[in-house]
């Protein structure tokens, strides 16, 4: 079982940046890749990054690639998402979600994740 804490969100600017974080719970977080989900109101929950149990593979979704860097730090069972130069289109919840799987393949769609997070509300205003 795994419990997963996101924070980080918040109001920011068109063109700023925020840094999210997940904390997880549980002693093998490093067997788990994770990832980082979107839903705004009324649409499905979107694929954002994803990144393998080492670090060494990430996936990004078009929408948000070459503006935001996924990491993890596995001694601190956290996985962070850095997003930067956001745009009013980017304003969801974004949720943090973890994948039993240790493999160089990561996992971009949201039925492959086993465990997830309650949300942390990112806002970009114009």
């Amino acid at each position: 079982q795994v419990q997963l804490v996101e924070s980080g969100g918040g109001l920011v600017q068109a063109g700023g940046s925020l840094r999210l974080s997940c904390a997880a719970s549980g002693r093998t977080f490093s067997s788990y890749t994770m990832g980082w989900f979107r839903q705004a109101p009324g649409k499905e929950r979107d694929f954002v990054a994803a990144i393998n149990w080492s670090g060494g593979t990430t996936a990004y979704a078009d929408s948000v690639k070459g503006r935001s860097t996924i990491s993890r730090d596995n001694a601190k069972n956290t996985v962070y998402l850095q997003m930067n130069s956001l745009k009013p289109e980017d304003t969801s919840v974004y949720y943090c979600a973890a994948a039993f799987k240790r493999s160089t393949v990561v996992v971009t769609t949201s039925w492959g994740y086993d465990y997830w997070g309650q949300g942390t509300q990112v806002t970009v205003s114009s």
